[in-house]
């Protein structure tokens, strides 16, 4: 009941309550042990052939399992088809998984296999090739989106959310500085502003230096809530800086989202079955390049750093995400979290792909930490 309560408390929407409120009606009618075996092969050989799974099908492939005529196994499947685990796709006499039937997998059927050893070797060999924190994000997503052949997404941490280390200023034209702000995690941000004059080098550093000593060790939000308080003995300085950053708080201490995804794997992913129809090819393009969509999911998928969660088809909320199943994992970078995910079809090898975002959503968060404490 713990987990039922919990579920409902991650609830956002009324459509969302609806297919909760279904599936859970669905099992409440406890399945046999017969009818979980068959739907455990319809889904797994669904996945394994992208094609709808007859009862003969079924019969022949796993006779030494099953040890049933294909005729009971035809009638086991009416029943799970009349309780809204698997369906018809068109005429075809074969049945492929509904949302329901993934769900009831996911919860209660699938075993999840193990990386090996040398899979998690290979993987944290090329992490640790990156230099820094920006390209261990983007080779995270590449190596992803290569392994798993979905489309693979990650965003940065959320900068504010991290803890102020350091700011500095340089002057690239006479009209132009920038400023780069590090948080501890070892992340920066770089921004550009326009100034009214040319500052001399000795000025900015002294104005880096001052705002260095008043804000080291602060929460970005906190900082971004503050920010003229903290200054307000020094903002009519000379040169105008400090009331400059006043009134571009936000942009400072603020990241746009879009500064905060990598993509991966577009290429992969519409090799799938899925998406030889052209409709559909275009669906997954509009779903790429809409990263407010994506960065949203990934946001609200992002909880606890231990846990993978999976959304199938109609549990996502947002209409472009219904073909689709997301995998999600959170990753920590000192103060600040981030999220790893993959998004492909409802036809996705679950068993392989939980662990594998898993995985390397936590070797991600030992390289933050591991940065952060050397």
């Amino acid at each position: 009941m713990n987990t039922i309560n919990l579920h409902l408390a991650s609830l956002t929407t009324v459509a969302e309550l609806r297919i909760f409120l279904v599936n859970m009606t669905a099992m409440s009618q406890e399945l046999t042990e017969r009818e979980k075996t068959v739907l455990h092969y319809v889904v797994q050989d669904f996945i394994e052939t992208a094609s709808p799974i007859g009862s003969r099908y079924i019969s022949k492939r796993h006779e030494d399992v099953l040890g049933l005529s294909s005729a009971s196994i035809r009638n086991v499947m009416s029943d799970l088809e009349y309780l809204g685990y698997i369906g018809h796709p068109h005429t075809s006499a074969g049945r492929v998984p509904t949302d329901l039937g993934y769900r009831f997998y996911l919860d209660s059927l699938m075993e999840l296999e193990q990386l090996s050893p040398r899979e998690k070797q290979e993987i944290r060999k090329n992490l640790d090739s990156a230099e820094d924190a920006s390209q261990l994000l983007k080779e995270s997503s590449r190596l992803l989106g290569k392994i798993s052949r979905q489309l693979c997404v990650v965003t940065s941490p959320h900068f504010s959310e991290g803890m102020f280390e350091k700011l500095e200023l340089a002057q690239l034209s006479s009209n132009r500085i920038i400023v780069i702000i590090s948080i501890k995690s070892g992340l920066a941000r770089t921004i550009m502003m326009e100034v009214a004059t040319e500052i001399q080098r000795e000025k900015l550093d002294d104005i880096a230096r001052s705002l260095n000593e008043r804000l080291s060790g602060l929460p970005l939000k906190q900082i971004r809530g503050t920010f003229a308080e903290r200054v307000k003995d020094v903002q009519n300085e000379a040169t105008g800086l400090i009331r400059l950053f006043i009134e571009s708080v936000d942009k400072l201490f603020v990241p746009a989202k879009t500064e905060r995804l990598h993509i991966a794997g577009a290429g992969s992913v519409i090799e799938q079955p899925e998406f030889s129809n052209p409709q559909d090819f275009r669906s997954v393009i509009e779903l790429i390049n809409d990263e407010e969509i994506i960065i949203h999911v990934l946001e609200k998928h992002q909880g606890n750093p231990k846990e993978v969660k999976v959304t199938i088809g109609e549990e996502n909320a947002d209409e472009k995400l219904k073909p689709y199943s997301v995998i999600t994992a959170a990753y920590t970078a000192g103060d600040a979290t981030g999220s790893i995910g993959v998004i492909g079809p409802k036809r996705m090898l679950y068993p392989r792909m939980i662990p594998l975002v898993d995985y390397v959503a936590k070797t991600v968060s030992e390289m933050f930490t591991n940065t952060h404490q050397s």
